[in-house]
């Protein structure tokens, strides 16, 4: 089984206990914390998934870095993670857990990558765009600022992406320039 289905059943199994526990939201904070613990610590994300170290090591190391922050609940989910010799795939399992989190509340992550920061007008119209899409779900709206897009926006709302940048429509047109041979002689 690929590691995508495991981390995946790994997760839900996690979402559907918080659940049961009414402890959905504290376990949700601990996954966007480990998350972005081992986004921040590549020397930690190494090591989880280091064959060599024992995993009774691992899972010191993950009780003295997260033992006193995070709940009971996924303390314990990360001793029964160690015990079955999957410490390589937490990234994977809380990564997955964020994204069935969203779809369980009905949160749409969308991108908005821009040359300059948004306005609270533009942010708004943003938001509004990506309700419309996905047909009234709530917008966790993140901003990017790329100086290299030049003017316009790019969209990302999941796996769908909207270009509506300079920097594109300037390539675009070099391309109908290309095709057309009688546009370049004049």
């Amino acid at each position: 089984m690929s590691d995508e289905r495991v981390a995946s059943r790994y997760a839900k199994s996690l979402l559907e206990l918080s659940q049961e526990q009414g402890s959905l939201e504290k376990v949700y904070a601990d996954m966007l914390s480990f998350t972005k613990t081992l986004n921040a610590s590549r020397d930690l994300s190494i090591v989880l998934r280091n064959p060599i170290i024992k995993h009774d090591k691992k899972l010191a190391i993950l009780n003295s870095v997260f033992g006193g922050s995070m709940s009971e609940l996924t303390m314990a989910f990360f001793r029964i993670i160690t015990q079955k010799n999957r410490e390589a795939i937490l990234e994977s399992v809380a990564t997955e857990f964020v994204k069935q989190y969203n779809t369980l509340k009905g949160i749409q992550k969308a991108t908005v990558t821009t040359a300059v920061p948004l306005t609270p007008e533009l942010r708004a119209t943003f938001q509004q765009m990506v309700v419309e899409r996905t047909g009234g779900m709530q917008v966790e709206l993140q901003e990017v600022v790329n100086p290299a897009v030049v003017g316009g926006y790019v969209l990302r709302i999941g796996d769908q992406q909207i270009d509506n940048s300079v920097r594109t429509n300037v390539q675009k047109l070099k391309n109908k320039f290309k095709e057309n041979p009688y546009i370049t002689k004049l």
